[in-house]
């Protein structure tokens, strides 16, 4: 039973700790690092990161009252504490739905709300369609279809408009001289992905170039004082954009059957997707689309948000939308669960 929650709390700046932490061995020689905070006998919360190989983050957490939920994060292989750290092989969308049926079967877990953003939101339509019978809602932020178009536009220089986001495109293009301007994403990967000691210094450069490229697509300027990371933060950058090229290169293995078509396996839960106006890294479209092919979907928009979660309107829609689920088993009970795609008012 939903557990009741007064008011939407707000996002939060001091966490509490975990009360659990394990690692789970998976196949191929992965482990996987699990933490679980909030309360233990609270309704069980999924929580998937984005990148791909980006890894948890105290952010993923701000939008809940741990006093309401029993929040279970998981780093994705190759990501986050999990190891090893960056790896790619036996590293699949397939292989990451065979790790979560683990993950619940490891915990005990009959049903669980499904929260992600990004990749996220990708991975947890895939594993809903995967495992109907295991989901209880769907919480999905800045949806991203893995389609040929989608990664295509990533990479393009005409995706964010501006001086400054031109210039980040331009060092990222720099680090792949050899490349065509228009395809960028295969030497990309190549560089990336070598093991040769002599190219670390390329390789981070290059991931230092993405991250750029990165804010500069979500609209928002550099943190205050941000430095070039280095040292343990720049080998997780490297990790991280490892992982995330392993995936791109490979259309995230969602291309056949598509994400599209694969949701038409998903349950008919309340489903809400939240998509900011001004995305720029996931498309408005996108959410459209995927709005279209979960007919008892629900889809609102965020006024003038981009890729950026914390983007304070992002921030109050996720908070409320999980106290409304915590008090009422829906994400809106003022609402019907389902209506049919709305045109977008993009910024």
């Amino acid at each position: 039973m939903p557990v009741p929650c007064p008011s939407a709390p707000s996002t939060r700046s001091v966490e509490p700790p975990p009360w659990h932490k394990a690692w789970l061995p998976v196949s191929g020689g992965h482990r996987l690092h699990i933490t679980q905070h909030g309360r233990p006998d609270a309704p069980p919360v999924l929580l998937l990161h984005g990148g791909p190989g980006s890894g948890l983050s105290p952010l993923l957490r701000r939008f809940f009252d741990p006093a309401h939920w029993r929040l279970i994060g998981v780093d994705q292989r190759g990501a986050g504490l999990s190891q090893p750290a960056g790896e790619t092989r036996h590293n699949t969308t397939a292989d990451l739905l065979a790790d979560l049926r683990a993950l619940r079967t490891h915990l005990g877990v009959d049903r669980w709300l499904v929260v992600g953003g990004s990749w996220g939101a990708t991975l947890a339509v895939a594993h809903a369609a995967d495992q109907p019978d295991a989901v209880a809602g769907l919480l999905l932020r800045a949806a991203f279809l893995a389609r040929p178009q989608d990664i295509a536009a990533f990479f393009q220089p005409d995706t964010a408009p501006g001086p400054a986001a031109h210039a980040a495109w331009q060092v990222l293009a720099a680090c792949v001289p050899e490349s065509p301007r228009d395809d960028l994403l295969p030497a990309l990967a190549d560089r990336l992905l070598a093991d040769d000691p002599a190219g670390a210094p390329a390789r981070q450069a290059l991931a230092c170039a993405w991250r750029a490229w990165e804010q500069a697509l979500s609209g928002q300027p550099p943190p205050a004082g941000d430095a070039a990371p280095a040292g343990e933060a720049l080998a997780a950058l490297l990790q991280r954009y490892r992982v995330q090229a392993h995936y791109l290169r490979h259309g995230c293995w969602l291309q056949a059957p598509s994400l599209l078509a694969r949701a038409a396996a998903c349950p008919p839960v309340p489903t809400l997707l939240l998509h900011g106006t001004a995305d720029r890294i996931c498309p408005p479209e996108g959410a459209q689309a995927l709005h279209a092919a979960l007919p008892h979907s629900r889809l609102q928009w965020v006024p003038q948000a981009g890729h950026d979660p914390t983007h304070p309107a992002m921030a109050a829609a996720m908070a409320g939308a999980l106290a409304n689920f915590a008090a009422h088993g829906d994400f809106d009970a003022r609402a019907p669960a389902a209506d049919r795609p709305t045109p977008c008012p993009c910024a």
